[in-house]
């Protein structure tokens, strides 16, 4: 007898699991998500899954561009200064290519000169947050201030007022977060090529950022780099140039975003 019940109670919790792991994503708006996706082959877009692209879609968030248009869209994340950011911006201003950079409060406050130039040079400054939390695990207002206390840093130091686009620390986010950003004029910008390129210390050689790029490239993808790596300064170069090769150019994140997305752009940091 005890043995059937247990059965019973075994696909009871089978069955609940699965009704919970079913649920839409606008149902768990306090769900952690890790971003993640297929990645990219032979030049087939990437893909994160229905759910995920209307939950996206709902916020006017994007991880791509246009699979019918062969451009590429740069983005680095920078959290603090390791010596090669000043080699990317060299290549990318003689490339006549523009980035989008996400970056910390620290950033902002310990490479000043470097961020400086990035605007100078017509590169966009995204709000990858100013302590660089787990904003899934904030409040509405927490994620709100995270953001804006980002951009009064930013407003301190240099030229621009505020930021417009912003990505998570680490992809983790939730529903919440994305709405949070919405209401004071945030739109959010994942990535559809990617690779482990943030370990400092772990040097692998241009070839294998270039092999890594080049085994996920597709059209309209958004590309997420990580400056601390010398791995990635030495192999852009050659990417660009054998990306063109194959019929891409390079675009900005502003040919993509706020498209019929309605946030207060005009809001400024408190």
């Amino acid at each position: 007898m005890w043995k059937s019940h247990l059965v019973g109670i075994i696909i009871a919790t089978i069955i609940l699991s699965i009704g919970f792991m079913n649920k839409p994503f606008s149902a768990q708006a306090d769900k952690e998500i890790h971003w993640g996706l297929k990645k990219a082959t032979n030049e087939q877009q990437a893909e994160a899954g229905g759910e995920m692209d209307a939950l996206l879609k709902k916020h006017g968030s994007i991880y791509k561009g246009s699979a019918d248009e062969k451009i590429l869209y740069f983005t680095f994340d920078n959290g603090y200064e390791n010596g090669y950011t000043e080699s990317i911006l060299d290549t990318l201003k003689g490339e006549n290519i523009q980035a989008t950079f996400f970056l910390t409060g620290h950033y902002l406050e310990s490479a000043t000169p470097l961020v400086k130039r990035m605007i100078a040079e017509g590169h966009q400054i995204g709000n990858h947050s100013y302590g660089h939390p787990n904003l899934a695990r904030l409040s509405k207002d927490g994620v709100k201030k995270e953001l804006q206390k980002f951009d009064k840093r930013l407003s301190e130091l240099t030229s621009l007022t505020r930021t417009t686009v912003t990505r998570p620390p680490e992809g983790i986010f939730n529903e919440q977060v994305l709405e949070a950003a919405n209401e004071i004029g945030y739109q959010h910008i994942f990535w559809s090529v990617a690779f482990i390129d943030w370990h400092k210390d772990q040097k692998k050689g241009g070839k294998y950022a270039y092999d890594e790029l080049m085994s996920q490239i597709h059209p309209g993808a958004i590309i997420l780099m990580h400056t601390v790596s010398p791995d990635n300064a030495e192999g852009l170069p050659m990417f660009i140039k054998d990306a063109r090769k194959m019929g891409y150019t390079f675009g900005t994140l502003d040919d993509l975003v706020m498209n019929n997305l309605d946030i207060p752009l005009t809001l400024l940091p408190e």
